[in-house]
């Protein structure tokens, strides 16, 4: 039988907290035992730990959903193994529910995540625009795109700061009324970093970046859409002063395509048939993702029907389904005609066959629109 403790308990919330809830408790806890906190307390430390594994697990859906279900032994997974990370991992994973650093930060005057009290400072990001057309986005493409990036110089070396030690903060001791008072304020020498340039070679700056032209490659999954952001971490800027790189943020632009337009994960189609096709029936070619397909065309087709091709849109990029790809028929009416064409036509107007008589049961054009968009 397990001997961990319910992770409920260690956060002390009840099994129907809220996502916001938990998340104040565990920084609440985080904060209690925090090693900033408590120098060298290896209980504190290990509670410290506990409450990460707690929060890595309950502030996931998924794994809180297995959790509540099966507690600590969840099935072929070998079980939750949160404590196994170490403290780099959880400042790492979880720095941000503190605002982005050490919950101690803002009392101390520091800012950034931390590494055992020193600031890890962490590169800028870098944002380009990728522009898609329908086929990639339908299918996913791998792109291959230049990049500039700020990377460390070769040659160039650090060492610890000399005017904090490497820590990144200058810590200075008050006596008060009420006993000593620390307070901190960001080295200025290295910026928080803890490091300072050694060697350099010429041409570079302090900074010991220089600009570096890259060939990335860019995995695209089917489904995006125009608008929506992907992150790629860690190819971003160098940070100075040997830090964690930035990330690079792809912006997705969707290109218009000629034929056919999105909506969400369905694509539309507007075909024009003449009006004898419409009355004898046919069989024509429609523009689809990759290729052309094949439809019929019923006699006696109205202007305004909608034609379904199921599963011909967008895979959705959750992979939870797929769109359809929707036709709309358009009767095109002649707009000049010749005197023989007239005279035919003519000779018709008086036939019942082409009296309009809608059926009673045939849905209106927004009835029909109704009816695929819910």
């Amino acid at each position: 039988m397990s001997t961990k403790r319910d992770y409920y308990e260690i956060l002390g919330v009840s099994k129907g907290a809220t996502p916001e809830e938990i998340k104040k408790a565990y920084r609440k806890v985080a904060i209690q035992f925090h090693p900033d906190k408590n120098p060298g307390n290896k209980e504190a430390e290990e509670k410290f730990k506990e409450a990460a594994e707690a929060y890595e697990v309950l502030s996931d859906a998924e794994k809180r959903a297995q959790y509540d279900r099966f507690g600590h032994s969840r099935p072929g997974s070998g079980g939750f193994s949160g404590h196994n990370m170490n403290m780099d991992d959880i400042f790492s994973q979880f720095g941000d529910i503190f605002g982005g650093g050490s919950p101690f930060d803002s009392f101390f005057g520091g800012g950034g995540s931390t590494r055992g009290g020193r600031r890890q400072r962490k590169g800028s990001n870098l944002r380009i625009k990728l522009k898609l057309s329908l086929d990639e986005i339908a299918n996913g493409v791998e792109k291959k795109i230049k990049v500039n990036r700020l990377v460390r110089a070769e040659g160039v070396t650090f060492k610890t700061c000399p005017t904090c030690q490497g820590t990144g903060q200058i810590r200075k001791v008050v006596n008060t009324m009420l006993g000593q008072m620390v307070s901190a304020t960001t080295c200025s020498s290295c910026d928080g970093s803890g490091q300072i340039v050694d060697k350099k070679p010429s041409g570079v700056d302090n900074s010991g970046l220089v600009s570096k032209e890259e060939i990335i490659s860019v995995k695209i999954p089917a489904g995006v859409a125009d608008g929506m952001q992907l992150s790629m971490s860690g190819k971003g800027n160098d940070a100075p002063g040997g830090g964690v790189p930035g990330d690079l943020l792809i912006l997705i632009e969707e290109q218009e395509d000629k034929h056919l337009k999105r909506d969400g994960n369905n694509l539309v189609y507007d075909l024009y048939i003449s009006f004898v096709d419409a009355a004898l029936g046919t069989t024509v070619e429609v523009p689809s993702v990759g290729a052309r397909v094949k439809i019929k065309i019923e006699p006696g087709t109205q202007s305004g029907k909608v034609l379904r091709l199921r599963g011909k849109g967008l895979k959705d990029i959750n992979g939870y389904e797929t769109g359809d790809q929707l036709i709309y028929v358009n009767v095109w009416t002649p707009k000049k005609l010749t005197a023989e064409e007239k005279a035919k036509l003519e000779s018709f107007r008086n036939s019942p066959n082409f009296e309009p008589n809608p059926d009673a049961n045939e849905k209106s054009f927004f009835e029909r629109m109704k009816e695929f968009f819910n």
